[in-house]
């Protein structure tokens, strides 16, 4: 097993405990905690509905500028490159420690090593959520997510795909590498910062429902068990990439076309 190092490079001074609990609060404040309590606001607003979960939608990827093309692309560029300005911080936080992004195995290093994990994962997991998201849906107990809500135009399928990456590097290299490298230099348990990075991963897509929740609490789990097997975040990367890519176009491409997917 790979051995996740939270240690400081050396020469460099290890920040304060104070200092790390502000840092990971703020950045989590300004990313995926953030979108925690904001999917906790939706799903509470979704119960409160007079009609039940299944009934409800909720949609991914939806257009900014209806009608207007070329503004809406310009607002789908603008979103994916502000949702990776966090990844951005958590890159100069390392570096100003004398670390880097490296350190957290974000790099292209070991490509075809980690594009055959990440493609393994990916097919282990993405068919399993799946059914529990059929499962869940069909129960009552989750909203019909919509993964894309943009009009057929050329640039959809380019934009889906960017989306379905931004989403991977964002989680990972912050719920995963960054967060685990932190709580451990906090002195965390193995088991705390599994079950916290696990939580967190759930919290953000509690606005699908419960299945949402539990489905990803699970495979965030097997994701930081992978991580702290491997030591790199890349795998991940590309395994969370690969789900969303194929649930993202596959539901352009197929909702309303076959019966067995819930569609708006």
């Amino acid at each position: 097993m790979t051995t996740v190092s939270t240690e400081p490079e050396p020469g460099t001074a290890a920040p304060s405990r104070r200092l790390l609990v502000a840092e990971v609060l703020i950045v989590l404040g300004l990313s995926l905690g953030a979108s925690g309590v904001s999917a906790l606001i939706s799903f509470l607003g979704s119960l409160t509905q007079p009609i039940a979960l299944g009934q409800q939608v909720a949609t991914l990827n939806g257009s900014h500028a209806p009608g207007r093309p070329w503004l809406d692309l310009a607002w789908q560029v603008y979103y994916i490159l502000r949702g990776l300005m966090p990844v951005a911080l958590v890159g100069y936080l390392l570096v100003r420690e004398g670390s880097s992004l490296r350190q957290l195995g974000f790099d292209l290093s070991r490509k075809l090593g980690d594009l055959g994990r990440g493609a393994a994962v990916a097919a282990a997991i993405g068919g399993s959520g799946l059914l529990l998201y059929l499962g869940s849906q069909a129960v009552g107990a989750n909203l019909t997510v919509a993964p894309s809500g943009l009009p057929e135009v050329w640039w959809r399928i380019p934009v889906l795909t960017a989306s379905a990456w931004q989403n991977a590097v964002l989680e990972e290299v912050i719920v995963v590498g960054y967060l685990l490298r932190r709580l451990g230099q906090l002195g965390w348990g193995l088991p705390a910062m599994i079950a916290t990075s696990a939580v967190l991963r759930g919290s953000y897509h509690l606005y699908q429902g419960v299945g949402g929740l539990v489905g990803n609490m699970v495979m965030g789990l097997v994701f930081c068990l992978l991580y702290r097997r491997w030591g790199r975040v890349m795998p991940l990367v590309v395994a969370h990439a690969l789900i969303d890519t194929v649930a993202f176009v596959g539901y352009a491409l197929l909702a309303g076309h076959v019966s067995w997917l819930p569609s708006a």
